[in-house]
């Protein structure tokens, strides 16, 4: 096995735990209809090295293990590693203001969307005598928590990460072929 196959997966696993422990130990404000998953900051980590989209994927489900449900594991996750995917292409495409806003918006998108429908559906979590308006409050509810995590800690790991030499460096061995 290269080297930095091994750095690869060596870093994805230490975010996947961060991921896991994270989101465990702040359980309170991490689950439910209303919810502020101070580990979905880290789902920016793909933008500078995109490998790190499958740790924080694994996070997620280990995370989700703490629910119980299936639908968490299954359809949780799957929301968190197409954000991490899309978030990766941007972080590809160039370290600007732009390409950071909407590397955070994916996972905002993605767990709306996914989550919200997850809640409703799933948990029959219905505040609304229409299961439509219920999704649209779901959705919602999720989208602001994860764009209050993603816009307030994930974009400022994104502008302050690589004005740190240490951080640089890492990210470039991480990302060599």
């Amino acid at each position: 096995m290269k080297k930095n196959t091994l750095l690869r997966l060596a870093t994805s696993a230490i975010i996947a735990a961060a991921y896991a422990v994270l989101t465990i130990v702040l359980a309170p404000i991490s689950y439910g209809a209303v919810q502020f998953r101070v580990s979905e900051a880290l789902t920016v980590l793909p933008f500078l090295m995109p490998s790190t989209a499958w740790g924080v994927f694994i996070g997620c489900v280990l995370a989700n293990l703490y629910t119980g449900s299936v639908l968490d594991i299954v359809f949780g996750s799957l929301a968190t590693l197409l954000a991490g995917l899309c978030t990766a292409r941007f972080g590809k495409k160039g370290n600007s203001v732009k390409n950071r806003l909407l590397g955070c918006l994916m996972p905002v998108l993605f767990n709306a969307v996914i989550v919200g429908a997850v809640l409703t559906w799933g948990y029959r979590i219905q505040e609304f005598p229409s299961p439509l308006l219920s999704y649209g409050f779901n959705a919602l509810t999720v989208g602001l928590g994860e764009a209050g995590v993603l816009y307030l800690i994930g974009y400022t790991l994104l502008c302050q990460l690589p004005k740190l030499k240490s951080i640089r460096e890492f990210t470039d061995r991480v990302n060599q072929k």
